[in-house]
């Protein structure tokens, strides 16, 4: 039995999942004709009290989209230097949009009103790119899944309010956060220009991420879309999943965020582990004392049938996600608790 931990992305739809995309009604979603995918973009933008939304095959693709919409050619956004829009987005910002970015050194990928305050271009200074956006992340990837406090969000919503900046929000695991921090959808919603969530995360959807903003902003995105390469025919069955998700996979989202924190207290007390960063929902990131090759471990779980991944930079990660079980849970915590690392046991 594998115990594949790289990320939640690895799941496989579940039994009513399944069934449920074999029954979806669909057509062509290029014509907006799809009547599943509409059902699915009208009940995500009302779950965030927005005017619409569209759905992407790639969350990727949503934050590209969102940022193309909010920018023009030569402007500068303000994100976290652990963002996932600039990180793993293949340099899209700049190929898209041609967009640059102001990079700031937060906590765990969070950052706050003053930094966002300290990194605006001043306007009328041509030497520098205009400042017009400023993207948040949450919970943040590369920062093990930190969760943003609302009065942060608000605060930053503040400083783009006096600034007239955009603000757009990656919540590819948004889902975590509310269930961590007991937040709700519309509170995001009314702060937002633009917001993704992905489906394929920790739902547990195979396929999708939705886009939500105003309706002009939607309309403008279904043109981005296309130029991206996006449209889809009968997408129904991939936006079936995301409603069975939506009203299926959501509270039980605590369930990884518990397995995930009692991970974090296991390898805090062992000899070989040389930090762990603080666990709020379902990503465990640590580093191995000096010494011991990232490489090295990963093959040692390896063998025990564990797969988990590297940030770089001598950081791995663990994801905890819908397809692990309490057994599975069990036994990675016995082997983490037993496993041999010669000179530090």
């Amino acid at each position: 039995m594998e115990i594949n931990l790289i990320s939640d992305t690895v799941t496989r739809p579940t039994e009513g999942m399944m069934k449920a995309m074999m029954q979806a009604k669909v057509g062509d979603d290029v014509f907006k004709q799809d009547p599943t995918v509409n059902e699915l973009e009208e009940l995500v933008a009302e779950v965030f009290g927005m005017e619409a939304a569209l759905f992407f095959p790639s969350g990727t693709m949503a934050n590209q989209t969102a940022i193309k919409l909010l920018t023009q050619p030569g402007d500068e956004l303000i994100a976290d230097h652990y963002a996932h829009i600039y990180n793993y987005e293949g340099g899209g910002v700049s190929f898209n949009s041609g967009v640059s970015c102001r990079l700031i050194t937060g906590d765990r990928g969070k950052i706050t009103a003053s930094q966002v305050e300290a990194n605006i271009n001043p306007p009328d200074f041509y030497h520098s790119p205009l400042t017009t956006l400023v993207s948040l992340e949450n919970t943040t990837n590369k920062g093990g899944g930190a969760c943003y406090d609302m009065d942060e969000i608000l605060a930053i919503k503040n400083v783009c309010d006096q600034h007239g900046l955009k603000y757009h929000l990656d919540g590819a695991r948004l889902w975590n956060a509310l269930i961590a921090k007991n937040q709700h959808p519309k509170q995001y919603g009314a702060v937002f220009d633009t917001i993704s969530v992905c489906l394929s995360k920790g739902l547990g959807a195979p396929v999708g991420s939705v886009l939500i903003s105003s309706k002009e902003n939607i309309q403008k995105a279904i043109r981005v879309r296309k130029i991206f390469g996006g449209g889809m025919r009968q997408a129904g069955y991939l936006a079936a999943a995301g409603i069975y998700a939506l009203e299926h996979h959501i509270e039980r989202l605590s369930e990884d965020h518990r397995r995930a924190k009692e991970l974090e207290t296991v390898l805090k007390t062992l000899p070989w582990v040389a930090k762990v960063e603080p666990v709020e929902t379902n990503i465990v990131i640590f580093s191995l004392q000096q010494g011991i090759e990232d490489a090295n471990f990963m093959q040692l779980l390896k063998q025990k049938n564990i797969l988990i991944s590297s940030l770089g930079k001598s950081k791995l990660r663990i994801v905890t996600h819908l397809d692990y079980k309490q057994v599975m849970h069990e036994y990675v915590l016995e082997v983490m608790q037993k496993l041999e690392i010669p000179g530090f046991n």
